[in-house]
């Protein structure tokens, strides 16, 4: 008979730490093994985000673009799938809330800093969740000292899973051009939408930009909004950084993308 149950337990938070599993107390009071399970597919994971994830202070909206709703449910997705997880503590979906609500604190403040109307992550913000990722997944004890690196491949494979997803088969050579005709472009947390924006002369109008214009509808995003085309042009690089088309090299806080 299927039942809709709701289980409600304490645990001594020592023995609870960062741990995706029921632990040995709670099924001694339960008096059965409880099994629970993985959403089976993004668009079930990314409906729990939405749904779970603590909404922002009133003030300043913010909106999490699709494409980066789907990298942090990817980036949990590899996780459960490496060897270098602990299997038995698993990476629960509480991981990927807490991705989202971090990717979306850090656009809120850069968007607070810079007066920006809204709040809108880029792929720059995505990097704040690797330090905020540490405690919460148990690693295999012989990688001990390799966790963020561990992270950061995990989080660079679901980058580029979305980005082939959302860009593949798009001819990129009128951007890769400006690249190698000279243009660099500085991004890092705390740079505005329109800071970004101007290095590309595009000030909001894609249409500067061959080519540009087409990207930005592919990832669903609108002129009206200068944060989300900046957010979509900043996906489009490091998609292409990733395939070993462009140059990127940590500067500071930030990054520097440039010809190969």
């Amino acid at each position: 008979l299927p039942l809709d149950l709701m289980l409600v337990a304490s645990a001594n938070p020592e023995d609870y730490t960062h741990r995706g599993r029921i632990i040995t107390p709670l099924k001694d009071r339960f008096g059965s093994q409880v099994r629970t399970h993985y959403p089976e597919d993004i668009e079930d994971e990314i409906a729990i985000m939405d749904q779970e994830a603590a909404p922002p202070p009133e003030g300043v909206p913010v909106a999490v673009p699709r494409h980066l709703k789907e990298v942090v449910a990817a980036f949990a997705a590899q996780l459960r799938t490496s060897a270098q997880v602990n299997q038995r503590s698993g990476v629960s979906v509480r991981f990927s809330i807490g991705a989202l609500e971090t990717v979306g604190a850090s656009a809120l403040r850069r968007a607070v800093r810079a007066g920006e109307p809204e709040a809108v992550p880029r792929m720059v913000d995505l990097w704040s969740v690797l330090p905020a990722s540490i405690g919460r997944i148990e690693f295999d004890s012989l990688e001990e000292g390799r966790e963020p690196e561990i992270l950061a491949r995990a989080l660079k494979q679901a980058v580029a899973t979305v980005w082939r997803a959302r860009l593949g088969g798009e001819d990129f050579t009128p951007l890769l051009e400006r690249f190698e005709a000279g243009l660099t472009v500085d991004t890092s947390d705390s740079m505005s939408s329109a800071d970004f924006l101007a290095q590309f002369g595009v000030g909001g109008h894609t249409t500067t930009v061959p080519g540009l214009e087409r990207l930005v509808r592919r990832l669903g995003v609108t002129e009206e909004s200068p944060a989300g085309v900046a957010g979509a042009i900043e996906f489009t690089l490091e998609g292409l950084h990733l395939g070993k088309r462009l140059n990127k090299e940590s500067a500071g806080a930030g990054f520097v993308f440039g010809d190969i």
